[in-house]
């Protein structure tokens, strides 16, 4: 792009913007001359991707700003109004507006709402901070037609998003995403009105311990031996973390309801969009656990539990019969989870006709084997839980099959239908409860685990990731998955490549830029660009095919499962090495 085409979009940006602190941004960045940034900036506008609108907080189409909010806000309202015309002429139509701990989230929701409101759509605005999956779960219990969560999960603080959600509860998807971007693109003015006319107008109304407490009890509802925990929850102590986000109210009063002892990491029970404490608010990063786990250790806890700032996804780890502190990544507690929730349903006769289970194309297919035991269907969908969601409704519409659990390799698991998106919440219930469990049966969750893989076979699990940031980044990695796809690599990490599968061509799926590669003892290697970050994903999801269960066996398996990720590793880091140059 050349300078004055820059300077043409960033002056019409200044132009536009209504919040003096991104646009002075902008004019500093002109005064300077740094048209390098500027670039960056200005080189596209945000899309909706799987997470919705999402990007760096500051000036410019390329980063979130109010203006963008607001663009994007009224672009949304603009398609309600079209897609519900009746309840549009009625003055019926309502929306929910909920915001987590990030840096201008506030400011952010506030003004999605006013925008609602002066559209005719009520708008329920959340009275303070709270989680993504309590937006889903309000939007079903208001019966409202969309909702909007601002927050960026587990991103970087410089990080903001804005997720937009259909009257199902689910983060919306083909057609309506596609159609509100055509909406954002028409957008030549904005209309919004006060808060103080918007609540006299009825326009406006605050939410809070209404939709909570029914929440609460929700994720407590999905629970299956409420009587366990009645007698042991006292026993067992739990050190949590909310990362400076949205979960430690609701966390601490579920499972502080259920008896459990709950100690909350002090450092980072309290919301702040800095996140002081750690450099990324993920729990699947080691680094944002340090200090519940130095925490865990000395309580002597039986384990710790975490959830990212908007609380969909749920972290854990566990202490070994050594006392160290095992991290379980997202497919590990996928798989418990999952095994716990079917062989509760089976013992409690409470397994549906048709059970299906559904989970990404990128998690590992430990699951399915469990599913084979269970007689339970797996289906698969692409990244994102709005995919989860949208097969969950497609069984809802058509009664094929009764939905019992959904997951994903990134933490995301959802044990309850009456959320559609993800919940670290609920997770975090069923989690309690299954600790419990198989401690009622002489077993740690870790050592249950280990009788699973002697099982079902040896499952590891790693991922890869590799930034590149700007408009040259995006070129990259599109070389890089077109290089992978013109030549894919005949063998992996010393085994052969046995079969490939490209998405976009895929006909049981909707068209995505992911390839997966097949090896021969059943490993899937996956390769992926993010949809909300400027950086490209390897998962690699190896397998060791059961043997005799012996514990020697176990210990082989651990072995070569662990050189084939290295070997894979290794083949990976060459392919992105030849594409950086």
């Amino acid at each position: 792009m050349d300078k004055s085409e820059i300077l043409k979009r960033a002056k019409a940006y200044i132009e536009e913007e209504k919040d003096e602190r991104f646009s002075k941004e902008i004019e500093d960045l002109i005064a300077k001359e740094d048209y390098t940034e500027l670039e960056d900036r200005f080189y596209r506008t945000l899309e909706f991707g799987t997470g919705g609108l999402r990007g760096i907080m500051g000036g410019g189409t390329n980063r979130m700003n109010t203006l963008e909010i607001n663009k994007a806000t009224q672009g949304l309202a603009n398609y309600v109004l079209k897609a519900f015309p009746k309840e549009a002429k009625e003055g019926t139509l309502s929306a929910v507006v909920a915001y987590d701990s990030r840096l201008n989230s506030d400011v952010f929701a506030e003004a999605t709402a006013l925008i609602f409101a002066a559209n005719g759509i009520k708008a329920y605005l959340f009275s303070s901070l709270r989680p993504t999956p309590e937006l889903s779960y309000a939007i079903r219990q208001l019966g409202a037609k969309t909702g909007v969560v601002v927050t960026a999960s587990h991103n970087p603080r410089m990080y903001n998003g804005y997720k937009a959600y259909w009257s199902d509860g689910a983060q919306v998807i083909e057609p309506h995403d596609v159609g509100i971007i055509e909406e954002v693109n028409k957008v030549t003015s904005v209309k919004t009105m006060t808060r103080v006319e918007a609540i006299a107008t009825e326009k406006l109304v605050i939410i809070d311990k209404e939709i909570d407490e029914k929440f609460w009890d929700m994720c407590k509802s999905q629970l299956f031996r409420p009587e366990l925990i009645k007698e042991k929850a006292k026993d067992v102590r739990i050190v949590y973390t909310p990362l400076h986000g949205t979960g430690g109210m609701h966390v601490e009063k579920v499972l502080g309801d259920l008896g459990l002892k709950v100690i909350t990491v002090p450092e980072q029970r309290e919301p702040d969009g800095n996140f002081p404490t750690v450099e990324k608010p993920n729990p699947e990063e080691k680094p944002a656990l340090k200090l519940a786990v130095e925490l865990a250790k000395k309580e002597k806890a039986d384990g710790l539990m975490a959830t990212d700032p908007d609380a969909d996804r749920f972290g854990t780890a566990f202490p070994d019969k050594d006392g160290n502190w095992v991290l379980l990544s997202g497919n590990q507690m996928g798989a418990l989870l999952m095994d716990y929730v079917l062989l509760s349903r089976k013992e409690f006769n409470k397994m549906p006709v048709n059970p299906a289970i559904i989970r990404s194309i990128v998690t590992s297919p430990f699951g399915d084997y469990i599913c084979k035991k269970y007689g339970v269907k797996m289906m698969e969908c692409l990244t994102g839980f709005k995919w989860i969601a949208a097969i969950e409704a497609k069984f809802e519409a058509d009664g094929s099959h009764n939905y019992v659990f959904g997951l994903e390799e990134s933490y995301g698991y959802k044990v309850e239908t009456e959320v559609m998106d993800k919940d670290g919440v609920s997770a975090a219930a069923m989690c309690a409860e299954m600790i419990l469990y198989w401690r009622s049966q002489g077993k740690s969750l870790l050592e249950h685990l280990d009788d699973m893989y002697k099982e079902y076979g040896y499952f590891e699990d790693r991922a890869i990731s590799q930034n590149f940031p700007g408009q040259s980044g995006v070129e990259t990695m599109a070389n890089m998955m077109a290089s992978m796809r013109a030549n894919p690599p005949a063998s992996l990490g010393g085994e052969k490549v046995i079969k490939v599968r490209d998405i976009m061509k895929d006909p049981d799926l909707p068209k995505s830029n992911v390839l997966q590669f097949y090896l021969e003892s059943g490993t899937i290697v996956s390769a992926r660009p993010s949809g909300t970050e400027p950086k490209i994903k390897f998962y690699i999801n190896s397998m060791v095919p059961a043997g005799d269960g012996s514990d020697k066996w176990f210990a082989d398996a651990k072995v070569k499962a662990g050189k084939l990720c290295d070997g894979i590793t290794a083949d990976i880091q060459k392919i992105i090495d030849a594409a950086s140059k």
